[in-house]
């Protein structure tokens, strides 16, 4: 199931919290990057003998581009901090033990418990990790930078935060004040057992004015209907209605997929809002230039789902990629740059703007 070699850590190419780059060398095979979590693993330094996760790179797969660190041979004990009992990655041998928000030993657990509402928050919720920058940038810049924006980060792709380079940089660059993981998901500010109680935890203790719900890096797909991990954005649209905030979708758009499925309105988006989401949602659409990529648009969203179903709206998502480039963060999704698929990046920023005209 998982190939696994012992290899020497040659350098530590970078810290950040709770998350080590290194380059190793295997035995017989040429020197790679890899990924050390320390809240998994523990401390690494240089001349360290680990065991590593070399499936990914073998297979040639995305996941990550790079090995993992199972265990650290040199450094073998570890120990847990004392507080806290939730699990995540349950059962297996990576089980990570974290202080969860709602948990009784929490100092947030009371806050928590006696809020039961988002009372009107607007939250973003996309498909997508790369659609968090532009999204994020679109409320910062709508709002002169005064909205304080907490990401939700789900379970439905790389499950360790600090595995991100793009949250280490809204968050660096102050585009982000806040992270929640939930679900199996792990290392973010605060730590949560699923999404209703993530969204409340973004709310009451983070103190969000606006949310952004997405997963991490590396969405799953399949190419079958129903098939991939972006299904989600239905579901936590139903959980953001349930709890009683107002929900805008990032509608996933593209006219340089060359992937029929996802050219105009991906299928990911006519399935997770047409049937996962159960209740409504406001769709924000970017303003487009090109007259023939709205018509394709409009002939799609004829046929996603009833007409009544959600609202949609049109919004300019330019200013939101000027935040980006005026703080100079770099942004690519499957390797395009906003030259290079604008409308991807557009419909995020448009969504985000959105939110905050719902704060006035």
């Amino acid at each position: 199931m998982i190939r696994t070699r012992q290899g020497r850590v040659l350098t530590v190419r970078t810290r950040r919290r709770n998350m080590t780059e290194l380059t190793v060398q295997i035995p017989g095979e040429p020197e790679r990057k890899a990924y050390n979590y320390d809240l998994l693993t523990g401390p690494v330094e240089t001349g360290d003998i680990v065991v590593l996760n070399t499936t990914a790179v073998t297979k040639g797969l995305g996941t990550g581009g790079a090995h993992f660190v199972m265990a650290n041979v040199s450094r073998p004990e570890h120990n847990a901090r004392p507080a806290g009992h939730i699990m995540k990655l349950r059962y297996s041998p990576c089980q990570v033990k974290v202080l969860a928000a709602e948990e009784p030993d929490s100092p947030d657990a009371d806050i928590i418990k006696n809020t039961a509402s988002l009372d009107g928050i607007p939250v973003v919720v996309g498909t997508l990790h790369s659609m968090l920058a532009p999204a994020a940038a679109g409320v910062k810049t709508a709002t002169g930078g005064r909205a304080r924006v907490v990401y939700v980060m789900t379970d439905g792709a790389a499950l360790p935060l600090p595995l991100s380079n793009l949250v280490h940089d809204l968050q660096t660059k102050s585009l982000l004040d806040a992270t929640v993981t939930c679900g199996h998901a792990f290392g973010g500010d605060w730590e949560c057992i699923n999404i209703y109680t993530a969204l409340l935890t973004a709310k009451a203790v983070a103190r969000a004015d606006v949310i952004i719900v997405a997963m991490g890096p590396g969405i799953v797909g399949t190419a079958s209907p129903l098939g991939f991990t972006g299904v989600e954005q239905g579901e936590i649209i139903n959980a953001v209605n349930i709890l009683g905030g107002r929900a805008v979708a990032i509608p996933r758009i593209s006219f340089a997929d060359a992937r029929e499925r996802h050219r105009g309105i991906s299928h990911h988006t006519v399935t997770a809002l047409g049937k996962i989401a159960l209740t409504s949602c406001t769709v924000v659409l970017p303003e487009l230039a090109d007259n023939r990529q709205w018509a394709l648009i409009r002939d799609q969203l004829s046929r996603a789902w009833p007409a009544d179903k959600h609202r949609l709206v049109r919004q300019e998502g330019g200013p939101a990629l000027a935040e980006l480039e005026h703080r100079g963060i770099k942004v690519t999704s499957m390797g395009r740059t906003p030259e290079d698929d604008p409308a991807f990046f557009l419909s995020a920023g448009a969504a985000g703007i959105y939110a905050a005209g719902l704060l006035i």
